[in-house]
């Protein structure tokens, strides 16, 4: 190799590694520290034990209560149940379920019991920021912890569809409270 061969190669080399470096990408969390909290203590499933009662949720904003929607009876939509269940909310870029929103996925649960023959659909959902890419896994996310947690109180895994919405459906630059409602896993009631 000449001495121009040379130089070229290492211009290029130099070159690359300097675009390589400038691209600034988030840091995303590890889904172990994600899926159903940080490993915490506990039974169960990841770690979560859904009978436990000292969860602090102190500082958690919750922007509804109560497991059962105030719509009423739902929404039909072909063979779809939307709406009988108020959605599952998480907080900013974490996929962990709440305490205070346990309640909502065990009332689902409740519902499950005493129709055999339905099944459930998780929707995850992300605010508007963020990549397209990075909203879609948070999404996957936050639906298979609620998958999860349904099956550590006894729902069959066959009866329990996950998909990731990703931001598809978030108000882009939302005020807070609006990108906190954004932030979800909706529970969708499937017939057949």
């Amino acid at each position: 190799m000449n001495l121009f061969s040379k130089k070229l190669t290492y211009i290029l080399l130099g070159a690359a590694l300097a675009f390589a470096g400038c691209s600034k990408k988030p840091k995303r969390p590890s889904p172990n520290d994600t899926l159903l909290g940080q490993g915490g203590a506990g039974s169960g499933i990841g770690g979560l034990d859904p009978s436990a009662s000292n969860i602090d949720t102190a500082g958690l904003t919750d922007p509804t209560a109560g497991g059962l929607s105030d719509r009423g009876m739902g929404t039909e939509i072909g063979d779809q149940l939307r709406d009988l269940f108020q959605p599952v909310y998480f907080d900013f870029d974490a996929s962990a379920i709440k305490g205070s929103e346990r309640s909502k996925l065990q009332e689902a649960q409740g519902y499950l019991n005493q129709h055999p023959e339905a099944r459930i659909l998780l929707e995850g959902h992300c605010d508007w920021k963020g990549t397209a890419e990075y909203n879609l896994g948070l999404g996957d996310r936050r639906a298979n912890a609620a998958k999860q947690y349904l099956q550590s109180l006894g729902v069959a895994p066959t009866r329990i569809e996950t998909l990731s919405k990703g931001d598809l459906d978030a108000v882009e630059n939302a005020s807070a409270d609006q990108a906190a409602k954004d932030r979800r896993v909706d529970l969708v009631i499937l017939k057949k």
